[in-house]
């Protein structure tokens, strides 16, 4: 989420080397005589990630397609579709990513972001630079969706206050029309047609039409078909010839409404249509989408779907821009439609011709922030945020294997040597064999007939999961402790077994409470949960997190305790060297009995209330707090210890030698143990 910038040539499919010295590692000073240092290990993960855009002209009004990529800062970019290269490149400060990207009549492209919930513009003759318009709404971090109308004016769509909001570029103007849907905390799309903004929300899949003019709205009726709006999201929405395209579903293939806005009611169902957009109508009013993995030609009056022949594969099939340009090349005369995808190709296809091509762009890649960090006995392993991937990295060198892969929740080296790997969405499982070439059919796919590794053992999306967020071996088996999907409480414990191939879920094994932390000892599996759900909309019923004690033989609950009054989090645990729970809750570390439940110390460490990452290296714990502060603790001790090393840090690790390493944003660091 706040990597430093950097650039690594990768192609898909290809494992990614990042020695030290080409990650911008900088040397630390040397420390004080007898203090512990943290040595940089450079970058280990580094990719492309485009999730919203648009197509538009560009430099000299030249067809472009404009995309925002992760990174921070996050870049608004112009890539020209005949060649792949980049004509803009603009940093948008104080930005990590954004969904929004839309282009107004005067030539001018908008940028809404995520985090800061910041607008930037970029105006034609601008070069490299963008205007941040600032925040347009207070206390209103996410823009997930933008358009226009004729007059140039943008309209927004924002969580978590589900606002719509109206930006008049001749004034500087902002206008709050508040939520079109009362109590919808997200307005996901957004929509603009005669006068009317329409929008999507979430966590119900709810359509309004809002009068720009009077500031009026009143809702759409659900399509039919639909089976509920409870926990679904209209995840995009689009008018293309006085026709509403609304998917409603997720990143991943989902029903498509067609909603006529003259007859005033939905009038056709397009199975297993792709995102983000459906490109603008063409000559004869056609639209084109990406649906079943293909590109398609969609009448809308006979409602007849055509492929195209151009295909794509991957886990995420989205295009991230979808348009129509003049290429000026042989074989695609005329307009043809093009677009880019996620990991920064771009596609085209030509409707007089059939010819048609996936080809790589020059966007530029940048760090990703590590989310989830493990060691093993030789190596450490780093987990990607957003845009995903799994790094194995050689603890001396800093050398770093790459492989694209999913957003990265726990990953975990089992005495096997097997590595387990939880992803999100879908509170996904997979085994990897280190001594196999890697080969991921949905990511990063390997030669022709390679064997799927990691190969995918469980998929939770069935009971309602969504983050796959702690990972621990128990007597031979795999635990994963889960985060709901939705506007939902309740994770889930799952126990899997590699030598039968079974898994059991046990949802709610602490009522209402997600499962942050696992750890294990013989055939006992000790957990600690949060109070939160699948999202921050989603009201706890309680107040405070627990730990419990899962036998995993007799598959019963042995016992349940709260261990720090007030804490609603036990962000982790682990079985320290005293055969003790040791965990951390808010700014408290503590030690639980491992038979009776009971808590049995309690050390206040911290000064902020979100705790960190708690492990173990030999007789002694390494405690994370404050997110700058580590402390060393020797249980054999009765004495508070005061910091042992002040580094800012997300996710802390230790390797089978002992040796503790922590991640700052996109960097990793390795510090010696025997200070």
């Amino acid at each position: 989420m706040s990597p430093a910038r950097i650039l690594v040539a990768a192609v898909l499919g290809v494992v990614a080397l990042i020695p030290l010295a080409s990650a911008g590692a900088v040397a630390a000073a040397p420390p004080p005589a007898g203090r512990p240092v943290a040595v940089p290990l450079g970058v280990p993960l580094s990719d492309v990630l485009l999730i919203g855009g648009t197509v538009a002209p560009g430099p000299g009004g030249r067809p472009a397609l404009w995309n925002v990529s992760t990174g921070k800062p996050a870049h608004l970019n112009a890539v020209d579709p005949a060649t792949g290269a980049r004509l803009v490149t603009a940093p948008l400060p104080g930005a990590e990513g954004g969904w929004a990207v839309t282009a107004a009549p005067d030539g001018s492209v908008y940028a809404g972001t995520y985090g800061g919930g910041r607008l930037y513009r970029w105006r034609p003759g601008a070069g490299d630079t963008v205007e941040d318009l600032g925040q347009p709404l207070a206390g209103q971090p996410h823009v997930w969706r933008l358009t226009t109308d004729p007059d140039g004016n943008v309209y927004g769509g924002t969580s978590p206050g589900g606002r719509v909001f109206r930006y008049e570029p001749g004034t500087g103007r902002v206008r709050d029309y508040g939520q079109p849907v009362p109590g919808q905390g997200y307005v996901k799309s957004i929509a603009y047609a005669g006068g009317k903004v329409y929008t999507g929300s979430y966590a119900q899949a709810r359509i309004a039409e809002l009068d720009v003019a009077t500031g009026t709205a009143r809702e759409l009726p659900a399509p039919p078909g639909l089976g509920g709006i409870d926990n679904k999201v209209v995840y995009d929405l689009n008018e293309r010839g006085g026709r509403l395209y609304a998917r409603i579903g997720s990143a991943f293939p989902s029903p498509m409404f067609v909603y006529d806005l003259a007859e005033g009611r939905w009038v056709d169902e397009i199975p297993d249509a792709h995102g983000l957009d459906v490109a603008p109508a063409g000559e004869d009013g056609e639209v084109h989408l990406i649906q079943k993995s293909e590109l398609k030609r969609y009448d809308p009056e006979t409602r007849r779907l055509t492929g195209t022949g151009l295909t794509f594969t991957g886990r995420v099939q989205n295009a991230r821009s979808i348009g129509w340009a003049e290429l000026g090349l042989p074989d695609y005369p005329g307009r043809s439609v093009v677009g880019t995808l996620w990991r920064g190709e771009m596609f085209r296809y030509n409707p007089r011709t059939g010819k048609h091509a996936i080809l790589p762009t020059d966007v530029r890649r940048e760090p990703i922030e590590i989310m989830s960090l493990a060691g093993g006995r030789d190596d450490v392993y780093a987990g990607g945020f957003l845009n995903g991937g799994l790094a194995v990295v050689d603890p001396d060198s800093g050398r770093a294997d790459f492989h694209r892969f999913s957003q990265v929740e726990s990953v975990l080296e089992s005495s096997t040597g097997k590595v387990w790997i939880g992803a999100y969405p879908e509170a996904r499982l997979y085994s990897h064999d280190p001594a196999l070439p890697w080969s991921s059919p949905e990511y990063s796919p390997g030669p022709p007939g390679s064997a799927d590794n990691p190969r995918l053992v469980v998929n939770l999306k069935p009971h309602e999961q969504m983050r796959a967020r702690a990972l621990a071996e128990v007597d031979g088996r795999i635990a994963v402790g889960t985060v709901p999907e939705g506007d939902r409480l309740g994770g889930a414990l799952v126990v899997h077994d590699p030598r039968t191939g079974r898994s059991r879920v046990m949802r709610n094994v602490v009522r209402d409470q997600s499962v942050f932390a696992l750890a294990a000892h013989r055939n006992v599996v000790y957990g600690g949960t949060s109070i939160t759900g699948g999202l921050s909309t989603t009201p706890p019923t309680r107040k405070e997190g627990t730990v419990f004690a899962w036998d995993v033989v007799r598959g019963r609950k042995l016992w349940e305790t709260v261990p720090v009054p007030g804490a609603g989090t036990v962000g982790s645990v682990v079985i320290g060297p005293d055969r003790k729970l040791w965990g951390i809750a808010g700014r408290t570390v503590f030690a639980v009995d491992l038979r009776r439940g009971t808590v049995v110390r309690r050390l206040v460490l911290g000064t902020g209330t979100t705790g960190g990452d708690l492990v173990r290296s030999g007789r002694v714990l390494y405690a994370g707090l404050d997110g700058n502060k580590i402390f060393r603790i020797d249980p054999r001790s009765r004495r508070t210890p005061g910091p042992w090393l002040e580094h800012r840090h997300r996710r802390l690790a230790v390797t089978g030698d002992g040796r503790l390493f922590l991640s700052d944003g996109a960097g990793l660091y390795r510090v010696d143990p025997k200070h």
